[in-house]
């Protein structure tokens, strides 16, 4: 548990040179469940891995709950009001709540159920409805994670009979294709990305309001192009291109490689980025949306090795242990780090860190069985 303090402590320490003090003071505040649930972890004895599945099957029974509720409101919504847009994306769970932090909530709880070597028929109708509820919420990043993660349960920890076992992974394969041909607002989620990565100044045709054409960045341009007009959309892989090439030129600009710009620090950098490129005035309000350039843009290089260390550990762990539920967070973390600053928001902070000292202080299975006897 030495290492999330350590993080803390650098973070606490940032102050001293930070170009936002008051937001510094702010993040420390929010962050401080880096110090607190390490330390009660640490206070606490060791979980069986029985207590631990105990404290996964609750969890994931009341998450698939929480999947009802939002899509019988979205139901009702769609009821009243014919849009169907109610039951997608930040629609389904509202965007202060954030349909890919809810994916990567509802994900874990889908895999405790997959993980089931039995099912009875309540654990199939929970592992169902959030399977639904994933595809709903329709982040790409998640959804390919998760069909990773899959093919990986069925390929190397199923214990069922292998044609069982095959057939299951086709089925559910098949299902997630389904989705994404014949469910419009999901589809049209992931062809954006796909048509507009590689062509420049392709039309948006769902963006504007009838008084100018509105036009998709590319990859290409997200990195190149200097100046940008405000009528330019970035697609989520270009926004995350264009916010890693503006930390490239913090780093040419400011002395920020070893200490970082400060604790919750960075935003007006990249505020003044956005000015200077001239980008709409909207994306001036985003983070970096990648949690390895948010650590080291605020943190420096020894802020960036601490949360590698965190990742490596974890993953080893998981992997020594082969615990599939463990190597789903493991993984499902290192790569959702790409794409979103997860310790921007408290929930994330939350997540991440009462299921890191979770996994990381229980004790084996081998060791809870000998034990017990």
């Amino acid at each position: 548990m030495a290492l999330p303090i350590l993080f803390y402590v650098l973070m606490t320490v940032s102050a001293a040179w930070s170009i936002d003090y008051g937001a510094t003071l702010n993040g420390l505040r929010k962050d401080l469940v880096f110090l607190i649930i390490p330390f009660a972890f640490s206070c606490l004895p060791a979980y069986s891995s029985q207590q631990l599945q105990g404290v996964f099957r609750f969890y994931s029974f009341g998450f698939a709950a929480y999947a009802i509720f939002f899509i019988g409101v979205a139901l009702v919504t769609f009821l009243s009001t014919g849009d169907n847009s109610a039951f997608f994306y930040h629609n389904l769970v509202t965007i202060e709540r954030n349909a890919i932090y809810m994916s990567v909530f509802a994900s874990f709880a889908l895999f405790y159920f997959i993980s089931l070597p039995q099912k009875q028929t309540i654990e199939k109708a929970a592992l169902a409805i959030l399977a639904v509820f994933v595809l709903l919420l329709s982040s790409k990043s998640v959804i390919f994670i998760d069909a990773v993660l899959v093919v990986v349960f069925y390929s190397f920890f199923s214990k069922v009979p292998k044609s069982v076992r095959y057939l299951t992974l086709i089925s559910l394969l098949l299902f997630l294709a389904f989705s994404l041909v014949f469910v419009k607002n999901i589809r049209e989620r992931f062809l954006l990305e796909y048509e507009t990565a590689f062509v420049d100044n392709t039309l948006n045709t769902t963006i504007g309001n009838g008084q100018g054409k509105v036009y998709n960045i590319s990859l290409h341009q997200a990195w190149n192009m200097d100046k940008f007009e405000q009528n330019h959309f970035f697609p989520g892989t270009a926004l995350r291109i264009y916010q890693t090439r503006i930390f490239g030129e913090m780093l040419q600009e400011d002395a920020i490689f070893f200490k970082g710009y400060g604790l919750e620090a960075s935003q007006s950098k990249i505020v003044a980025k956005a000015n200077e490129h001239g980008l709409y005035n909207g994306y001036a309000e985003f983070n970096f949306h990648n949690q390895y350039v948010q650590t080291f843009a605020e943190l420096g290089v020894f802020g960036f090795l601490l949360l590698l260390a965190m990742l490596f550990l974890n993953m080893r762990n998981a992997i020594k242990r082969a615990d599939f539920l463990h190597i789903v967070f493991a993984l499902s973390i290192i790569v959702l780090f790409l794409t979103e600053s997860f310790f921007c928001r408290q929930r994330g902070l939350i997540f991440f860190t009462v299921l890191y000292c979770l996994f990381n202080t229980a004790l084996p299975a081998s060791k809870t069985n000998i034990e017990e006897k």
